[in-house]
């Protein structure tokens, strides 16, 4: 008999393979849920021009703050139960107001990151969103380099010129007269969605360096609470900068809110699905290679693209069609390249 692949009980209790299998699905569900939920909000909230996209990046993190004390007041989160898999539970973390000090920096990017990526998607198309956000390891490798002294290997940093021209080349709009190219492309969702990819490279950097206090991690207690917590954190930070930017229209908010079905139903909704599919993301490449997680993340970005483009009647030209397939392929080559060059570096060596 071959014995099963071992799982971690935290997370994946007794599911095994097919728990592992619901998990990628409902991820991909939810984050595409997510976009078309999250563009129909600020649609439904007046658009680009309306001064109400930061109220609404706000109050997504709102409602999963409101979700996060839920967990902690039941005990239980109820999430591996999309994989057929028994609740885990979910105390409170038993952390002391230093600890919260120490995540202020993850908490932060992680809010900036967000509220700029729905200030994009307001200001732009889904696609074009999702096509700058694939450049996002061209900000990694600029940040760890220059901010935390540890450059990518030379493999990545070759990826990254074919990152750079598939953005580039999904912005190109031929002339229909005279056939020449010229770039098309909305200003306010390219900075917002660069600032996004800003972020969440140095999110990923400072979150590395505060998980290797072990002593920290056993306090938080968990992936769930570790993501509950920056959620937590993150929409604090956010509520000042909220009323700073757009206070003088809250008012106007909340009798949209009130009134506005599609508004409410669909921000709450979005607040939700944001919060639900990037922990079940964190649950799913925690218990994948880093070559599986590669591909599920640049399979993820394509579905996005391609459903949200179905339901918002967004054009797929040529353009973008080529631009974003060597964009994400870039991307996807980015994040394997090193591991694939391992074994053959160890194989030369034992032959040396």
């Amino acid at each position: 008999l071959i014995a099963p692949p071992k799982t971690d009980v935290s997370t994946m209790g007794d599911g095994g393979n097919v728990a592992l299998l619901l998990y990628f699905a409902f991820w991909y569900l939810g984050n595409s849920f997510y976009n078309i939920q999250n563009k129909t909000a600020l649609n439904a909230a007046g658009g680009k021009h309306a001064g109400i996209g930061m109220t609404v990046a706000t109050l997504q993190l709102g409602v999963g703050t409101i979700y996060s004390f839920l967990i902690w007041i039941i005990g239980y989160n109820f999430l591996p139960c999309c994989g057929f898999v028994a609740p885990t539970k979910q105390d409170l973390p038993k952390i002391g107001l230093s600890d919260l000090i120490k995540m202020l920096p993850v908490a932060f990017c992680s809010a900036a990151a967000h509220s700029s990526s729905v200030l994009s998607l307001n200001a732009g198309s889904v696609t074009f969103a999702q096509i700058v956000k694939a450049g996002e390891p061209v900000f990694a490798a600029l940040v760890a380099t220059l901010m935390y002294g540890n450059p990518p290997s030379i493999y990545k940093w070759l990826c990254l010129p074919v990152v750079i021209g598939g953005v580039i080349f999904s912005c190109l709009k031929p002339d229909p007269v005279t056939g020449k190219y010229t770039i098309e492309y909305d200003m306010t969702s390219l900075v917002m969605a660069s600032i996004a990819n800003l972020f969440a490279a140095i999110k990923g950097a400072e979150n590395s360096k505060l998980l290797k206090s072990k002593d920290l991690k056993e306090r938080i207690g968990g992936v769930g609470n570790q993501f509950a917590l920056t959620e937590v954190l993150g929409f604090f930070i956010s509520l000042p900068v909220m009323f700073y930017l757009e206070g003088a229209n809250f008012p106007k908010f909340c009798d949209m809110f009130t009134t506005n079905g599609v508004l409410s139903y669909n921000l709450i909704a979005s607040g939700m699905t944001f919060y639900l599919y990037n922990e079940l993301a964190t649950m799913t490449i925690k218990k994948t290679s880093a070559v599986t997680g590669s591909v599920a993340n640049t399979a993820k970005r394509v579905i996005v693209m391609v459903v949200s483009a179905f339901v918002f009647g967004e054009s797929l030209t040529f353009e973008k069609k080529l631009g974003s397939a060597i964009a994400i392929g870039g991307v996807f080559v980015y994040s394997i390249i090193d591991e694939v060059l391992k074994p053959k570096k160890a194989v030369d060596k034992k032959k040396v």
